[in-house]
């Protein structure tokens, strides 16, 4: 096995499924991470074995277990959701004969289910609704991480003036969704400006908008 085989099976030993389509373990994933790790040789890989060797490294694997094991206290019919949901997962993204047959087997898995739970829609929810969202968790701190280096690399080089123009732009910008949604951090602050656009607020004359924020 070359390194990119190495990292290949790294890659599938952090993924939730094997590929047979059962939910990854903790002694698997491991034993997958240490056979690959044997075959990374060289100096240029040693802070990864270090990680591949980190408890922490497959805490996601443990978190989803927990949280599925409180879904569905079942384990057959746990196991039994959570391989339908894989195998429909699949078909979404085949095409061709290959989502006829994974079609085919999202049919016979549901059937299962029916046999082991009558009202398997209900808990199959709950299960769509913890696997949709399941993310490991170094992949959403890289995903934070790689827009926040990129902001603090712009500050370093940017106006005193410019920064507050960004703060401004923020503090107006309203929330789309979440438990903000329709308000600005300047709505959440109390500050109820006369216009929510950042740009119109710039064109206002200083001394008008002074009134207007005295006399509201």
């Amino acid at each position: 096995m070359n390194a990119p085989e190495a990292v290949h099976q790294i890659d599938a030993a952090l993924s939730w499924f094997d590929a047979t389509g059962r939910r990854s373990c903790r002694p698997t994933a491991q034993a997958q991470l240490d056979a690959a790790s044997q075959q990374l040789q060289g100096d240029c890989w040693s802070k990864v074995k270090r990680l591949l060797r980190d408890e922490r490294t497959l805490s996601h694997v443990d978190r989803l277990r927990e949280h599925l094991t409180a879904a569905i206290s079942e384990p057959v019919l746990r196991d039994a959701l959570t391989r339908l949901w894989y195998v429909h997962d699949q078909m979404r993204q085949a095409q061709g004969d290959a989502c006829l047959r994974l079609r085919q087997l999202v049919v016979i898995e549901q059937v299962l289910c029916e046999r082991w739970c009558p009202q398997w829609q209900s808990a199959y929810e709950r299960v769509d609704e913890l696997l949709r969202h399941a993310v490991r968790a170094s992949s959403a701190v890289e995903c934070v991480n790689s827009v926040v280096r990129m902001h603090q690399g712009r500050h370093r080089h940017v106006s005193q003036g410019l920064l507050d123009l960004k703060r401004l732009y923020w503090n107006c910008r309203v929330f789309r969704d979440g438990k903000r949604k329709g308000q600005s951090p300047y709505d959440l602050l109390g500050l109820h400006l006369p216009n929510s656009d950042w740009l119109q607020l710039l064109q206002m004359d200083p001394e008008e908008l002074e009134q207007k924020l005295l006399t509201q």
